[in-house]
């Protein structure tokens, strides 16, 4: 099966396996995929995350993380997409929550924070937002 937003994709296994209480999952590996999943785990949403290579794509496991059996976030939802790309100023980046949440941007400094992208001066496409 192919998949036309491989972003959307990643983020609603992640949205549904934490409401199925699942342990992990598996997904196949991108470096984009890569660094949200390591943003996720320095901001405390996800547990870790791991590379497992094979002959073909690799695969990304990402171990959940849960607090009094509740999932870290409530919301994780794609803003720009293939249909419509949402770009940003660093002085507009938007802040999630009144920064209790956290935005997903794609910048050319990498994949970064609300909060790096205002502190380096740098505006990008705002992948997707969490809190």
């Amino acid at each position: 099966m192919q998949v036309t937003d491989p972003i959307s994709d990643f983020l609603t296994r992640v949205r549904n396996a934490s409401k199925a209480r699942h342990k992990r999952l598996d997904v196949p590996s991108s470096k984009m995929k890569i660094a949200i999943a390591k943003i996720m785990k320095e901001q405390g949403y996800i547990a870790d995350y791991q590379l497992i290579e094979d002959n073909k794509q690799n695969i990304l496991r990402v171990s959940l993380r849960y607090f009094n059996g509740r999932a870290p976030f409530d919301k994780i939802a794609r803003v720009s997409r293939p249909g419509l790309r949402r770009y940003t100023p660093s002085a507009e980046a938007p802040r999630v929550r009144s920064g209790l949440g956290v935005a997903i941007l794609s910048t050319p400094k990498g994949v970064i924070t609300d909060k790096e992208a205002r502190k380096l001066n740098v505006g990008g496409e705002v992948l997707c937002t969490i809190y």
